[in-house]
């Protein structure tokens, strides 16, 4: 996931439908061999230095040493084919450029989010365009991103980042659909990838692994809950511990 040092939550103002990224892919045309840059507005809070991104909050105490968005997008192509997607918040683009560049400027934040997400559901290098789309302004993208990770046909590595940044994702609704989805998902990897991301959700998060503990059919899935369980330190957590060690 690039290392970002960061746990942002998804809920805004709107959902991006396919349809919203058309006119920016569009814009982007047929390209071949080069790149396209793009800006747009970020989330409160995403600033960064350059790749290292992250949220903070400002408070009495402390003023945060990094630099608010835009968040600036290089989409990289070669043969036709999507290669690399790279995000920036903090710093500027270099004045020079070679002709393969192109400077789409600023664009709107939703309409944005729903390019890259259209790149993400076009291949594996698609996973990379994820992520800027998350930290989009006045977007809400986490729908999206589930319909991502139960589309089988998608590269397991787009899948998991999809999972990942759900796991990010506020609220106790976002809890319910990656329980939900350890059952669901027929890729053991992708739901391994779901329970971690449940553990990250904290307390709340607690009942559902233990319920996955229990219940899973998978003697895997049920060793991967018990693993993050194990970390939570949750008294929950050591009752359960107790219970399956009494039962040997």
């Amino acid at each position: 996931m690039r290392g970002l040092a960061v746990v942002l939550g998804i809920g805004a103002l709107a959902v991006p439908p396919p349809a919203a990224g058309q006119d920016l892919a569009a814009r982007v045309g047929e390209m071949r061999d080069g790149a396209v840059r793009l800006a747009y507005a970020t989330r409160p809070g995403v600033c960064g230095s350059g790749r290292n991104v992250m949220t903070v909050r400002d408070t009495d105490d402390w003023e945060p040493d990094c630099e608010a968005g835009p968040a600036h997008v290089l989409v990289t192509f070669r043969d036709g084919q999507l290669v690399d997607v790279d995000t920036y918040v903090g710093g500027r683009w270099r004045e020079s450029r070679g002709p393969g560049v192109r400077d789409l400027g600023v664009v709107s934040a939703p309409v944005a989010a729903a390019y890259l997400l259209s790149l993400a559901e076009r291949s594996e290098a698609g996973a990379a365009a994820i992520f800027p789309a998350t930290i989009a302004d006045s977007v809400d993208v986490w729908p999206r991103l589930l319909t991502i990770a139960r589309t089988e046909r998608l590269a397991t590595k787009t899948r998991k980042h999809a999972v990942f940044w759900l796991g990010q994702a506020a609220g106790a609704r976002i809890t319910a659909e990656l329980a939900a989805f350890v059952e669901d998902a027929g890729d053991r990897e992708i739901q391994k990838h779901a329970v971690f991301s449940l553990s990250q959700r904290g307390g709340e998060a607690v009942p559902a692994l233990l319920r996955i503990a229990r219940e899973h059919r998978d003697p895997a899935i049920r060793k991967a809950a018990l693993f993050w369980l194990g970390q939570s330190g949750d008294p929950r957590a050591l009752a359960l511990f107790e219970e399956l060690l009494v039962k040997q």
